[in-house]
């Protein structure tokens, strides 16, 4: 079969790789559309530490059933499904009190095992959750950014009445923006150097956009009950941190490079009282992402910017550091 493969960082070919076959509670997934990730970019360059190399990327994916391997239930040929990535070891500590996203174990389809920037990839027929009729497999494969969105949304814990802040509008920012509003906060502002993805944040509800900090400071004079980084870039950070309200929050949710470090003000966070929160990945969110697409309650269409053939891999990459579109996606079986 065809697919992306990324030798070593820096080193990205489209090339021939042996059909994967399913084993003990496996099923093979015809990958009709993936998502690229920030993460993608990290892998590219050598900057995600789990990954191994040789590997197919690929994480956020949808596609059909095309075989099924022994024990393997609750599955059929044919059935259209989303995947969820995560690959949980069941027995650590953090596995056995519910934390499986930080498994001592953990492993991810796409991060650390050959994944779905492919025409074919073996998955556990657990992780994969049957679309609704209403979803195409391009819509289907945004439910994976959407479950980290949601988890991410569970760790920050917003009330209505919030006055929220999301920095960076790219998939994950908008996502979050969605569901900031949906969950009744007064204010979402949201910022990005790059102003064309401004309109968009707007259409998805958005009360106040800018390029910079200043330009939403009139949507919380006093600071923002809520800020998420969307960008994992550590002066990005920095400055968000400084319009955090007394008593509020700040999730970061970008994934920066492993090395990366901010400056912050332990004062600050006492006398504030300020709660820093991480979001790592998926937790049982996968169920509730899909079911938001599935109902419209959080809107996919306007989100997916490109769609592009697998021997086009390296140029989606490519429009990703550019900062082009929102979502990127590759449809390796065209």
């Amino acid at each position: 079969m065809r697919a992306a493969v990324i030798d070593k960082p820096g080193q990205v070919r489209i090339g021939e790789v042996p059909d994967p076959t399913p084993g003990l509670g496996q099923v093979i997934v015809q990958v009709e559309a993936c998502g690229v990730c920030g993460t993608d970019l990290h892998i590219a360059a050598g900057e995600f530490p789990p990954t191994p190399y040789p590997i197919v990327p690929g994480h956020e994916f949808a596609g059909s059933i095309v075989a099924i391997g022994p024990g393997a239930a609750g599955i059929r040929m044919g059935d259209r499904v989303a995947v969820d990535p995560s690959i949980f070891c069941r027995y650590c500590r953090f596995c056995r009190v519910g934390k499986g996203n930080l498994c001592e174990n953990w492993n991810a389809t796409g991060d650390t095992v050959d994944g779905g920037f492919a025409q074919y990839v073996a998955v556990a027929a657990a992780n994969c959750y049957q679309l609704p009729e209403q979803l195409s497999f391009r819509q289907g494969a945004l439910i994976e950014p959407l479950s980290c969105a949601v988890h991410g949304l569970h760790r920050l814990a917003p009330q209505p009445g919030d006055r929220a802040l999301v920095v960076g509008a790219g998939t994950m920012g908008l996502l979050l923006v969605q569901l900031l509003a949906r969950t009744g906060a007064t204010e979402v502002a949201v910022v990005d150097t790059n102003a064309a993805r401004l309109p968009l944040a707007t259409r998805m509800s958005a009360t106040a956009t800018g390029t910079s900090l200043a330009e939403v400071a009139d949507a919380a004079a006093s600071g923002f009950d809520l800020v998420v980084d969307a960008t994992g870039v550590a002066p990005a950070i920095e400055s968000a941190l400084g319009v955090v309200k007394r008593g509020g929050k700040f999730l970061v949710f970008g994934v920066a490079a492993s090395d990366a470090s901010v400056a912050v003000s332990p004062f600050q966070i006492y006398n504030d009282e300020i709660t820093v929160l991480g979001s790592m990945a998926v937790l049982n969110s996968f169920q509730p992402a899909l079911d938001l697409l599935a109902t419209g309650a959080v809107a996919a269409d306007p989100l997916l910017s490109h769609a592009l053939p697998l021997e086009s891999y390296p140029e989606a990459l490519d429009t990703v550091r550019r900062g082009e579109g929102v979502k990127v996606q590759v449809l390796p079986t065209g």
